[in-house]
């Protein structure tokens, strides 16, 4: 579904992504992990075009999207779940989902998905018409998966959803995630827990200073002693 070729990102003289490749199938959930500063996050911002790659083609379900204007990106099916969260602080709990699904017109659909939200959520229907801004960071996450979700998207990006988090609501939310991925989601994961991140996808990739190193199985890189060493603290 998600194919890169030789994505290349950089900040001035800075490259933070140096000519990578990968790919996602459909409806896989895929790893991509590393320390601070490997690229992680700009990799998953210039698929998503808020920021422009200096090289390299992107290509989704076939279509090269990598020259595409942002705002179109998500109309092609792909939904960013930034770091941070990025949700609107003062708008309420059913605004800021309501603007997920800005460019649909099926009101039926549009219900139904919101109930699957809360569904997934419940403490996002208890704090509907709450503010965004002064929900907890773990509800916060909560509503940008939500809001994402809300697009029907065909594929899902998340950065770093359990950064900041305590424990139980990191669970939470990776409940929720799972629980999308299995229902056919495809979903590409940066998450620097990589332990969590690479029990939750079937593959992975290991991503040092901009590049590639590792790929696999996500079994076989839990066991591979190199990302045990460097990532997972043994």
């Amino acid at each position: 579904m998600l194919e890169v070729t030789g994505l290349h990102v950089a900040y001035g003289g800075i490259q933070a992504v140096r000519s990578i490749t990968f790919h996602v199938n459909k409806g896989e959930m895929v790893a991509l992990i590393g320390a601070n500063g490997a690229g992680k996050s700009s990799t998953l911002k210039a698929i998503s075009r808020v920021i422009d790659a200096v090289g390299g083609d992107v290509h989704f379900c076939g279509e090269k999207i990598s020259r595409i204007a942002p705002h179109h990106i998500i109309r092609k099916g792909i939904a960013l779940v930034p770091e941070g969260r990025g949700v609107f602080p003062r708008l309420s709990v059913a605004e800021n989902l309501a603007m997920g699904a800005f460019m649909r017109d099926d009101k039926a659909g549009i219900a139904v998905d919101l109930e699957k939200i809360y569904g997934y959520f419940p403490r996002l229907k208890e704090r509907v018409a709450q503010l965004a801004g002064t929900l907890s960071g773990g509800e916060q996450q909560m509503l940008a998966i939500g809001r994402a979700l809300m697009s029907r998207p065909k594929m899902l990006l998340l950065d770093e959803p359990s950064m900041g988090l305590a424990p139980i609501m990191v669970q939470k939310i990776f409940e929720v995630i799972r629980i999308v991925a299995a229902e056919g989601m495809t979903t590409l994961l940066i998450e620097q827990n990589a332990k969590l991140a690479l029990e939750s996808s079937q593959r992975g990739y290991v991503m040092e200073s901009g590049e590639i190193t590792l790929t696999g199985e996500s079994a076989s890189l839990l066991n591979d002693p190199k990302v045990r060493a460097a990532y997972l603290g043994e």
